[in-house]
């Protein structure tokens, strides 16, 4: 039987560990196949996510419902820190992706008593793949690789309790991505993946949508929407949520092959 049951300090927490579960290329320069050289960018980035779904973060604990704001899931945000990087030299492509976030909240209990709510996830993602389509309007990428998950939750109710949840795993992705230039410094990219397979999480998708505009030779900037999907369970424990709301990100590009075309 399943039970609704809404702490605050759990929902936000869960949540917030989530907001950076995978990497995401932002802006590219422009990819010519011809070009030999290797070009690299580097793209801080933030992403404004609401979050709904359920969770069971303990094997003992009940099933939560989950439906929070963005604004909502700041309130207990410790840190966070969010970056991806990408390598190409002609055809191949190389991608990199670590997220940090740690949360912690308080709240009372129905008994009377309150409790402490820790929450740690760190996450990277590694993948290379193939641009099958590269010229200066339009690039078509296919990829895969491996994302790393590592989450952990403690809670701590004085005198009374005191349980910590540990969960790593790793996903295969596969991924197809579409660049386009549109006008001189606008460019937009389309970008979705599909990973778990049941090999760590039962499965896992995004899509994502950008428009990019290149502010200078070296630097883009990059607003747009991202909508992420992870159903994972083990040992009763379960994480079934999906995530959406705006990005924001900065590009810098570099090399001796950056181009300082749109995408």
């Amino acid at each position: 039987m399943r039970t609704r049951f809404k702490p605050k300090n759990l929902r936000i927490s869960v949540a917030v560990a989530l907001l950076a579960s995978c990497g995401v290329p932002l802006a590219h320069a422009n990819d010519a196949g011809s070009n030999d050289s290797w070009r690299f960018q580097a793209t801080p980035y933030v992403w404004m996510s609401g979050m709904d779904g359920q969770v069971r973060p303990l094997r003992q604990a009940p099933l939560i419902d989950v439906d929070k704001s963005f604004s909502e899931l700041m309130d207990s945000l410790d840190a966070a820190a969010f970056i991806t990087g990408t390598a190409r030299r002609g055809n191949f492509v190389m991608q990199g992706d670590f997220t940090h976030a740690s949360t912690s909240d308080s709240t009372s209990l129905p008994i009377g008593l309150a409790a402490r709510v820790k929450v740690r996830q760190t996450s990277a993602t590694v993948s290379a793949g193939y641009a099958w389509k590269s010229t200066e309007r339009t690039g078509i990428d296919l990829m895969g690789g491996l994302r790393y998950w590592d989450i952990s939750a403690a809670v701590n109710v004085p005198g009374l309790v005191s349980a910590r949840s540990e969960s790593s795993f790793v996903d295969p992705i596969a991924a197809v991505r579409w660049r386009q230039a549109l006008a001189p410094r606008w460019s937009s990219l389309a970008y979705v993946d599909v990973g778990g397979f049941g090999v760590g999480s039962d499965s896992t998708w995004q899509v994502l949508a950008l428009a990019n505009y290149q502010a200078s030779d070296n630097l883009h900037l990059s607003m747009g929407y991202r909508h992420l999907s992870v159903d994972y369970r083990d040992k009763g424990r379960r994480l079934d949520v999906a995530l959406s709301g705006p990005m924001l990100g900065v590009t810098y590009l570099f090399g001796k092959g950056r181009s300082s075309a749109s995408l």
